[in-house]
């Protein structure tokens, strides 16, 4: 693939984890073409091996460069990074001269994000999606494995679906633990794992009775007004064992808007310990 790229391909930012991996292998079945631009400390051994080029996270001037060299038809990001500290943030800024980017460390990780599309479409790139260019990597709407929420946890779900669209505007996490009407965790920087095992001990101390209550779910979504190129929620075998220890009953995402990392494994993990696993019909 390195050896002879294809006009108008695209390039896949690799960050970190397995998702940039799943996304080569579904455009190469697709046959789509593109190139891998790896990003240095983040990305897995098995995408570096199959790069054109490796970067740096906040080497942006060299980013631009690269992306004008070889005029991709689309920019997909994919792949988790850590957020930089301030001042490394605050180099980048200075290096770039931009002080569209300066306003935006201040702000939380979407206007962070947003900031670096912007950059990029201001130097003439379009930033497409996972959720565009590898549909059949996200969830779909109804029953995915053998078990059905039954009424309490319908409830439970109802109440999660209420209340993330309620914080959307406020750059709070995409998922939330919940047992009908009440609200056990909400996920903040952590990530939706560090929120189930503090759910986990959350949950569990007022029943005293060493379980979560019937009806406890795990619902993520995204944000209402969410761009999904970059912020596309995401859940995967891992999540659904943290989502047993927390005591949940099972697992309710965004159909069409949520990445099912590893679909088999995931559905059959569900299965296996007894969980739920639906797609809702919500509208970002």
């Amino acid at each position: 693939m390195n050896a002879r790229v294809e006009p108008g391909s695209l390039a896949l930012v690799a960050g970190a984890g397995r998702l940039p991996e799943l996304v080569a292998d579904s455009l190469e079945r697709s046959g789509r073409p593109f190139r891998v631009l790896a990003l240095r400390g983040f990305t897995e051994r098995s995408m570096r091996a199959r790069a054109s080029a490796t970067i740096d996270l906040l080497d942006i001037p060299g980013l631009l460069r690269i992306l004008n060299e070889w005029m991709p038809s689309g920019v997909l990001p994919a792949g988790g990074v850590s957020r930089p500290s301030p001042a490394a943030l605050l180099n980048a800024s200075h290096a770039l001269r931009n002080r569209d980017l300066l306003r935006q460390i201040t702000g939380g990780d979407d206007r962070l994000l947003r900031g670096v599309i912007g950059l990029l479409e201001a130097d003439g790139h379009r930033v497409v999606g996972v959720n565009e260019v590898a549909p059949d990597l996200l969830g779909r709407e109804g029953q995915l494995g053998q078990y059905a929420p039954d009424a309490a946890a319908q409830v439970s779900i109802g109440t999660g679906e209420r209340m993330l669209n309620a914080l959307a505007p406020y750059d709070v996490g995409q998922a939330a633990v919940v047992v009908a009407q009440r609200v056990i965790a909400v996920e903040g920087p952590e990530g939706t794992d560090r929120m189930l095992k503090r759910a986990r001990a959350i949950g569990r101390k007022p029943f005293g009775r060493g379980s979560a209550p019937d009806g406890t779910v795990l619902v993520k979504l995204p944000k209402r007004g969410q761009d999904l190129r970059i912020d596309l929620p995401a859940i995967g075998p891992r999540t659904v064992r943290n989502a047993a220890d927390a005591g949940c009953a099972g697992l309710a995402i965004g159909a069409g808007h949520t990445l099912v990392i590893d679909e088999a494994k995931t559905v059959a993990e569900a299965d296996r310990l007894g969980l739920f696993l639906v797609g809702l019909d919500v509208a970002p």
